[in-house]
């Protein structure tokens, strides 16, 4: 939800929706569903690159904090169909590892994992693409794609390295409705 908008310059509020994991894991806690709330901020140096960032804390799935930086070019294929893509890269702090990634000794015993104990740390660097298509002046849609490598304490983890795997893919469709008012 952008509160700030300049044409070259957005910044607001920003969230996240975070699906539990029930028993995915034989012998790990449980972690409940819940989201993340925080803000954003990105750039457009030019017309074809954006440089995005956004800081989000967790709501009742975690209690950690979670940093992600990208940047995006644009390429125009015609004047309703758009490409994009660029790098990746995303921060966490203990909390949220510990929630993910952490194995105390009660799990360790029934899931046969290593105990593991993260700090915090670059949760995992990569890339990612899109295809937007401008439906209509108010409707946007888009479908993406995302590869990232886990790395530091994700990487380390024995959930990760016994059960696992560093390399992680998300693809997705969206869609975004543009209600275009303004506050005088």
């Amino acid at each position: 939800l952008a509160l700030l908008d300049t044409g070259t310059f957005r910044a607001g509020a920003a969230g996240k929706l975070i699906f539990g994991r029930d028993g995915a894991v034989a012998g790990m806690s449980p972690i409940r569903f819940g989201g993340e709330a925080g803000v954003f901020a990105e750039i457009y140096p030019t017309d074809f690159l954006r440089v995005r960032g956004e800081v989000r804390h967790g709501i009742r799935s975690h209690g950690g904090v979670v940093a992600d930086l990208s940047a995006d070019a644009f390429f125009d294929v015609t004047d309703s169909i758009q490409i994009s893509g660029g790098p990746r890269a995303s921060w966490a702090s203990s909390r949220y590892f510990d929630a993910y990634y952490g194995v105390d000794a009660t799990e360790s015993v029934a899931s046969g994992l290593a105990v593991y104990s993260p700090g915090s740390g670059i949760r995992a660097v990569g890339a990612g693409g899109a295809v937007t298509w401008k439906t209509t002046d108010q409707l946007t849609t888009s479908v993406f794609a995302e590869y990232e490598r886990l790395t530091g304490p994700a990487a380390a983890s024995s959930l990760v390295k016994q059960r696992g795997s560093r390399d992680q893919v998300t693809v997705g469709a969206s869609a975004v409705y543009r209600f275009d008012f303004t506050l005088q």
